[in-house]
């Protein structure tokens, strides 16, 4: 049997065969929802055969290849220019007790992660969009979103080109 393929079960009824593996049938029931079934069991009556196909693939293999392949190319930071005039500086931390020592940071390391914050917030971003949620639900994470881009404005200065800042609601 093939994907599509129409059967009847004595205990779950009419199903659909919407996965074949080398051992298992996915079938899903009308009213018992998916079942995954080996294909040595004989309680399975064949409604509408449809022929296997010679290059078998799951829409869950799909999906699955598909999600790791967004998730390496979304989670990949872009590429963004420093200002040229924070190159090869430091930031400096001095506490408030003298007899600690100050903390100092490259520019450009700090730059990178506040970088990676923000494509990070992108994904978040579009996961959100793109997720189960209702729409209210989806609408009041954003605007979480967008105060969080806005609470990291002051960090624009570090960018050479405006157009890779933070953006927050412009209130």
């Amino acid at each position: 049997m093939g994907i599509g393929s129409r059967v009847r079960h004595r205990e779950w009824g009419v199903g659909i065969v919407i996965q074949v593996t080398s051992d298992d049938y996915k079938i899903t029931f009308v009213n018992h929802g998916n079942k995954e079934l080996s294909k040595r069991q004989d309680d399975l009556e064949i409604i509408e055969l449809v022929e296997p196909s010679q290059d078998l693939i799951s829409l869950e293999l799909v999906e699955k290849t598909l999600g790791k392949l967004l998730s390496k190319i979304t989670d990949e930071s872009e590429i963004v220019d420093l200002g040229d005039k924070w190159i090869g500086g430091k930031l400096v931390f001095h506490p408030g007790n003298p007899e600690l020592k100050p903390y100092e940071l490259p520019v450009d390391s700090f730059f990178h992660k506040i970088v990676m914050v923000r494509d990070r917030l992108r994904v978040m971003e579009q996961r959100v969009n793109s997720s189960d949620l209702t729409d209210e639900e989806k609408v009041s994470l954003q605007q979480y979103i967008t105060r969080i881009y806005g609470s990291l404005t002051s960090f624009n200065i570090l960018f050479k080109n405006r157009e890779y800042g933070f953006k927050g609601s412009g209130k």
